[in-house]
């Protein structure tokens, strides 16, 4: 690491949210900007990947410049850029790298390509009380249901991960199953108050064999075949939500309890957007006064996909020297194994 101040310009555009952000090494998060997509996919039920890329191209550059605004920058301010360069959809992450990485070279600024996943990661670390390391994460969101061991950054062990659904694609299929809209997870989680939680128990998929892995694709078919069963009554729905998200959020809290009985870790993180679910945070706090352990989540806005947490993992990366060649890659598939360690 460097003494050196740095200033970063993050960029997000994985997915459906167009995000950038500016953070200072030493005076920490400036400002962050994020607009969202939802309305742009909600008639199609799902993110249409074509229509996500064009979005980003129309609204990066005016995020960029409401940005510098807010934060009273101006662009010779930024001493680095860090765009997030997978994994995620590869036209869509195209469009934020191939900004990122023109901003730097017409600054003549480094430039770092950030894992999406190791932004999830490190969010916690944008909190007054951050985690110290080492710590056990559970990142959950639509495309990724891992258990990580996390020894300091870019020092990462997957001790278990998603074997077919993750977590938050679960949600979102199950919900698209009782009718809701897109995007499915909050709505389910809204229909779940409103649910009896005794009527149904769901099971707890992988917990009755050792192990980290994780499967959610049974479950959603349990759903299915339940749904099915009672389609005449029209409170089942609520009910089959209820049971949908307890089952969820009971896994979950199972295969943390394993793993950190398994590492001797007490201090646990929760990322990704699935942690911003209300039942799931309950349990998860519970498991941890159980073990008399630490649990710590990123605000709920940085739960789910944001700059702040790409500018913050960038700017530890460009503090050690690390930086990208003139070229850049944008990676639909990008195991953390891979990452270089700061």
């Amino acid at each position: 690491m460097t003494d050196k101040n740095q200033c970063t310009l993050g960029i997000e555009t994985s997915c459906d949210e167009t995000a950038v952000a500016i953070y200072d090494s030493r005076a920490g998060l400036l400002a962050h900007e994020v607009y969202s997509q939802i309305a742009l996919h909600a008639p199609y039920g799902g993110v249409v990947p074509e229509l996500a890329s064009r979005d980003h191209i129309r609204k990066t550059l005016p995020l960029v410049r409401s940005l510098l605004e807010k934060s009273k920058l101006a662009l010779t301010d930024i001493t680095g850029i860090a765009y997030t360069a997978g994994p995620g959809l590869v036209g869509a992450l195209l469009v934020g790298a191939a900004i990122g990485r023109s901003l730097a070279f017409a600054l003549k600024i480094p430039a770092i390509a950030v894992h999406h996943m190791e932004g999830h990661l490190l969010a916690p670390m944008l909190e007054a009380e951050p985690p110290t390391f080492p710590f056990l994460a559970l990142l959950v969101s639509g495309g990724h249901t891992q258990l990580v061991q996390v020894d300091g950054v870019g020092r990462y062990t997957v001790l278990g991960e998603s074997l077919d659904d993750a977590a938050g694609e679960a949600f979102d299929k199950t919900a698209k199953m009782l009718g809701l809209p897109y995007p499915g997870g909050p709505a389910l989680a809204k229909l779940a108050q409103q649910g009896n939680p005794a009527r149904f128990v769901f099971p707890r998929p992988m917990t009755d064999r050792p192990g980290l892995d994780f499967s959610f694709s049974g479950l959603k078919t349990f759903a299915l075949t339940t749904l099915k069963e009672h389609a005449d009554d029209p409170q089942a729905r609520a009910d089959i939500a209820v049971a949908f998200e307890i089952a969820v959020a009971e896994t979950l809290a199972i295969k943390c309890r394993r793993a950190m009985e398994q590492t001797g870790l007490q201090r646990l993180v929760i990322a990704g957007g699935v942690g911003a679910n209300q039942r799931l945070r309950q349990r998860l706090t519970q498991l941890a006064e159980q073990l008399k352990a630490q649990v710590y989540y990123p605000r709920p806005e940085f739960c789910t996909d944001n700059a702040a947490m790409i500018a913050y993992a960038g700017c530890q990366r460009l503090l050690a020297g690390q930086h990208e060649a003139a070229a850049f890659h944008a990676r639909a598939r990008w195991p953390m194994s891979e990452l270089p360690a700061v």
